[in-house]
């Protein structure tokens, strides 16, 4: 392992829970060490060549053009040593030291990094002291402290012990320098306490984590570890949160399907002739192609095309004109359609969405409209910044952090294989049962509580969605039918995820895509995909809705006393409907089981009662 090596972390996490801003733990040799995931800048730095022109790059129009960038890179990898006389690749994404802040798990000292004994070449400072007087003769390694501050425009800082402790009149330490004692007391936060050895002043973390310990406090620092000299003012107050905390960082992920006609294959081709054959004018492309056949590179990939110089300059021409066409307002609509109304079952080698439409199960006529196995997808997902202390679906645009100090032309994200299911519900079902008093009355409780949380974070600004009760139905069903096709067909609950088509102001689209994605066995072994025949689906179905009928935690979970306020869910917990947040696309937010099977008071409430009556 080469000097200052932390460790390997997967391509596709660098996309979504370790991405650029994300504080990630690592053992590096013997210590722990904690640091931030650098921003873009660092990946053309360290892996050449800069921006597109590195062949670890990836291209889906509909998003490209929604996200308004030319593309997209693949979180870069190293090359694989053949042998042992290669030469090991010196190229390393970086991570930035975070927090600042270090404890020696012996005497309970917290510092600096810099306060520490290090060695060269090993990012694990050691306490001096301790290590002079171990029995073993090891090294005691320092470990980072757990408190970190944040805020809700993204930014990270060390968490003030100096400040907090309060140090004595005339305290040396006063000064902001040297070594605080950390040690825990008793249980619980009051037991935790932080000491000056100079001066004696002591004080506990009782509290700590309550905004309005911080809200008379100096304003956020405004600090960006994770990008060089980029910090920025702040009016926001931080708040303290735990280094490992899952609100520390939520991914800001964009995501979509390759459908026809605006599949990847041309352009994936062509690689670095595509841009700027692009930009070349219609008239004189042809010559431009012609020009490019001196190069032999280019020239295989147009023999391998089968297409004269003119042929292709059309087929740019077409698919330039094809990315006009898009609707980056209603990619998931474009996605709808494709799956109820795509006739080209036929399998096609190159092609990268193929499905096949199912009869509808007898006993789900009425509820379900269609049935359609998705036996090959290609989805392309892009990570464009992130948030910390609350999901993104509840900032506005200007909370979302960026990973790079300036606008790049390209975003990280990940093309990933898979199949999957996609159900529709009968719209005119759907319809009905959305007017149903005891329904609109449900959602409008849900919708006051989203807005009232809202508010009290953001003031009187007008919320930025309205929750409708097709979303919850189509939202609280996936979740389900995810929970039955991992135990009716073996796979793990994280290899599944959920993809949903539903109009939050009552448009036409209503259902929902389960599918697996992933880059390990799970995502294309077929059983998935399976399970959507007609004769599996029905009774696959029905035990879906069969188990949401009764929670281990009922009647506290139907009587909506389990959900937590914050999720701004109703009858919903981990027993029943809950799934791993990888799987879920709103963060295990928005669901009502209720709204699914009734309860025991208002049967009506269910858009699948009717199911449970007859079966």
């Amino acid at each position: 392992m080469a000097k200052n090596d932390l460790g390997e972390v997967r391509r596709a996490s660098l996309v979504s829970t370790f991405g650029p801003g994300a504080v990630v733990d690592f053992r590096a040799a013997g210590g722990a060490v904690s640091g931030v995931v650098a921003g873009l800048e660092t990946w053309d730095e360290k892996f050449p060549p800069a921006g597109l022109a590195n062949r670890q790059t990836v291209t889906e129009r509909r998003l490209q053009k929604k996200l308004q960038v030319s593309g997209f890179r693949l979180p870069p990898v190293l090359e694989t040593r053949t042998s042992k006389d290669d030469k090991e690749d010196s190229r390393r994404l970086v991570a930035t030291r975070f927090p600042i802040w270090l404890q020696c798990p012996n005497c309970d000292r917290i510092g600096k990094s810099s306060d520490w004994a290090n060695m060269a070449g090993n990012p694990s400072p050691y306490c001096g002291e301790c290590s002079r007087t171990s029995e073993t003769g090891r090294k005691v390694h320092v470990i980072p402290v757990r408190f970190v501050m944040a805020c809700e425009n993204g930014h990270l800082d060390d968490f003030p012990w100096h400040f907090w402790v309060r140090h004595k009149a005339g305290c040396r330490n006063a000064s902001r320098h040297g070594f605080l004692d950390f040690r825990s007391e008793s249980a619980g936060l009051a037991g935790l306490v932080v000491k000056c050895r100079e001066c004696g002043a002591r004080r506990s973390m009782e509290g700590v984590f309550s905004k309005k310990m911080w809200a008379n406090g100096a304003n956020c620092a405004g600090k960006r570890p994770w990008l060089v000299e980029a910090d920025e003012n702040c009016e926001l107050k931080p708040v303290c949160v735990q280094r490992g905390a899952s609100n520390l960082y939520f991914p800001v992920v964009e995501s979509a399907l390759s459908i026809p006609p605006w599949m990847p294959n041309l352009r994936e081709k062509l690689g670095g002739f595509w841009g700027p054959l692009s930009l070349t004018f219609p008239e004189d492309r042809a010559r431009q192609i012609e020009r490019y056949c001196e190069d032999p590179s280019f020239r295989h990939v147009l023999d391998s095309l089968g297409k004269t110089p003119a042929e292709l300059a059309d087929l740019i021409e077409t698919e330039l004109n094809q990315d006009a066409e898009i609707d980056i307002d209603h990619l998931r609509l474009a996605e709808y359609r494709q799956f109820l109304n795509s006739q080209s079952e036929v399998s096609d080698r190159e092609s990268e969405f193929e499905i096949r439409h199912e009869p509808v199960p007898t006993n789900l006529e009425g509820l379900i409209s269609d049935v359609v196995r998705a036996v090959r997808l290609r989805q392309v997902q892009a990570i464009r910044g992130f948030t910390r202390i609350n999901p993104p679906g509840d900032l506005a645009e200007g909370n979302i952090a960026l990973l790079s100090e300036q606008k790049l032309p390209w975003l990280p994200a990940i093309e990933v294989r898979g199949e999957g299911i996609f159900v529709a519900l009968d719209e005119e079902q759907v319809e009905t049962w959305e007017q149903r008093a005891v329904v609109l009355d449900r959602v409008q409780r849900l919708n006051d509580d989203h807005a009232r949380a809202w508010k009290e974070r953001h003031g009187e600004d007008a919320v930025p969605r309205s929750i409708s009760a097709r979303f919850l139905l189509c939202h609280t069903l996936s979740h389900i039918v995810m929970k039955q096709l991992t135990l009716e067909c073996g796979y793990s609950s994280s290899a599944i995820q959920e993809r949903l088509y539903a109009d939050e102001e009552g448009g036409e689209m209503a259902g929902f895509l389960i599918y697996t994605a992933t880059s390990d066995a799970d995502g294309t072994l077929g059983g998935l995909q399976r399970q959507g025949r007609s004769g599996r689906f029905g009774e696959m179905f029905l035990n879906a809705v069969r188990s949401a009928e009764w929670c281990s935690s009922d009647p506290l979970c139907i009587e909506d006393l389990m959900g937590a306020s914050a999720s701004f869910s109703r009858s919903a917990c981990h027993a029943c409907v809950l799934a791993p947040e990888t799987a879920c696309e709103e963060f295990n937010h928005f669901l009502d089981r209720a709204l699914i099977v009734g309860t025991p008071d208002l049967p009506e409430l269910g858009f699948c009662s009717s199911l449970l009556e007859k079966y």
